[in-house]
């Protein structure tokens, strides 16, 4: 028998109990990412006094215990939020819950917590029963509305403000409705099986889902989680996606690569990223076509090194990279796309289809675009304003994404 020294005996033997109670991996099932709301979607600066906020969100994977993540990513103050608690509604549409699941939440032990300027702040691991695809009502009473609004705008799912502390009331029946999220940026799940991973959807509003059922769930992203659940592949997607969003500059939101750490690098388990964002650098470059060609070229070139630096700040983290192509915008009143644009667009996309630039490509320009006239959108995949998808749109770009993609 090999004899140990002593002192690397006891090295062992100290960290044997360390070994044992390791802490669990734990995973986004569900995350939304934070901005400034612009004045539209902002709430009035006293709404929050003494408010409680219900908010419905749909999970991906499940798990027989959560963690929440609060954020106060844009606050210029200390927020204070007095108490937080979850429960299962009765649908995603309504802010009654089901009887029997509301369930309190902490921090540290504590039922308050008060996040500091520009952090997240994660919860402490609650039992709850959620099931994968299910939906989760996470109530919040503020004593003090925040000082700066962090939030995200395009829900595309109602919430419920009344004033009070209301967390664990059965339901909200006189609430304030509004579609935007405030203050909340996720929800965890412990990882139970060494196969699960993390997939990101970064993107512009196309992935955060406008022309999409308000409280259906039927973004692309969702279509997406909906296919690798019923084909047994247990991967949680997250919807990173930022309406008016930009690759080179700050739109409604932080530009991709501002926001790049926060919303992909700082998620755990992530194993793939899929990157559909441009289109809007593309719509607000050149409204009336007046710029020469060269500052096209230069357009293009910029926007693919920021791809290429995504790519690359990916890779490093040891994540896989699927390019989607651009979708077609021709005739939307908003950017009034001209040739040049179009030629922008074409250049973009065979950027991302070119070998050895991404992982993988996704063409959704190919899986939605009109055969007839490729620069256009196909009818029944539009949402009507010739730019945004609609719920068959989003469903057949889901459908054109390869799923040996996701293999173990």
């Amino acid at each position: 028998m090999k004899h140990i020294p002593a002192a690397a005996l006891a090295t062992l033997l100290w960290l044997v109990p360390l070994a044992a109670t390791a802490e669990p991996m734990w995973i986004g099932s569900w995350a939304s990412s934070q901005q400034i709301p612009e004045p539209a979607n902002a709430l009035p600066p006293a709404a929050l006094e003494d408010a409680t906020l219900r908010q419905i969100v749909h999970l991906s994977l499940g798990g027989q215990t959560l963690r929440v993540r609060l954020s106060n990513a844009f606050g210029t103050e200390p927020l204070h939020i007095t108490s937080v608690h979850i429960a299962k509604p009765m649908s995603p549409a309504s802010p009654a819950l089901q009887t029997g699941t509301d369930t309190m939440v902490t921090f540290a032990g504590a039922p308050d917590i008060t996040i500091p300027a520009g952090a997240d702040y994660v919860s402490d691991p609650v039992a709850f029963d959620a099931s994968a695809g299910s939906d989760l009502a996470v109530s919040m009473h503020f004593d003090h509305a925040p000082a700066q609004q962090t939030s995200h705008p395009g829900s595309r799912s109602t919430s419920y403000l009344v004033h009070g502390d209301q967390v664990s009331a059965p339901d909200l029946p006189e609430a304030q409705t509004f579609d935007h999220w405030f203050n909340l940026s996720g929800v965890e799940i412990p990882m139970t099986r060494p196969d699960e991973s993390v997939v990101v959807t970064l993107g512009d509003s196309i992935t955060d889902g406008h022309g999409a059922t308000t409280n259906g769930n039927d973004r692309w992203p969702d279509d997406l989680a909906r296919r690798l659940m019923e084909a047994g592949l247990p991967r949680s997607v997250l919807n990173r996606g930022i309406g008016g969003g930009r690759i080179l500059l700050d739109g409604l939101g932080p530009n991709a690569l501002a926001r790049f750490d926060r919303d992909v690098l700082a998620e755990p388990g992530v194993r793939t990223l899929i990157i559909l964002e441009g289109i809007n650098d593309i719509g607000t470059f050149d409204h009336a076509g007046t710029l020469p060609p060269a500052a096209h070229a230069h357009l293009v070139a910029d926007m693919t090194a920021g791809y290429a630096q995504m790519v690359m700040r990916a890779h490093s983290a040891g994540m896989k990279v699927y390019g989607a192509t651009l979708t077609p915008f021709a005739d939307n009143p908003t950017y009034n796309p001209h040739p040049l644009s179009e030629a922008d667009r074409v250049a973009i996309n065979d950027w991302i289809r070119a070998p050895g630039h991404f992982d993988a490509v996704i063409d959704f320009d190919k899986a939605i675009r009109d055969p007839a006239s490729p620069n256009h959108m196909t009818p029944a995949y539009d949402s009507g304003d010739h730019l945004h998808p609609s719920s068959a749109g989003y469903q057949a770009m889901a459908a054109a994404i390869p799923l040996n993609l996701f293999a173990p």
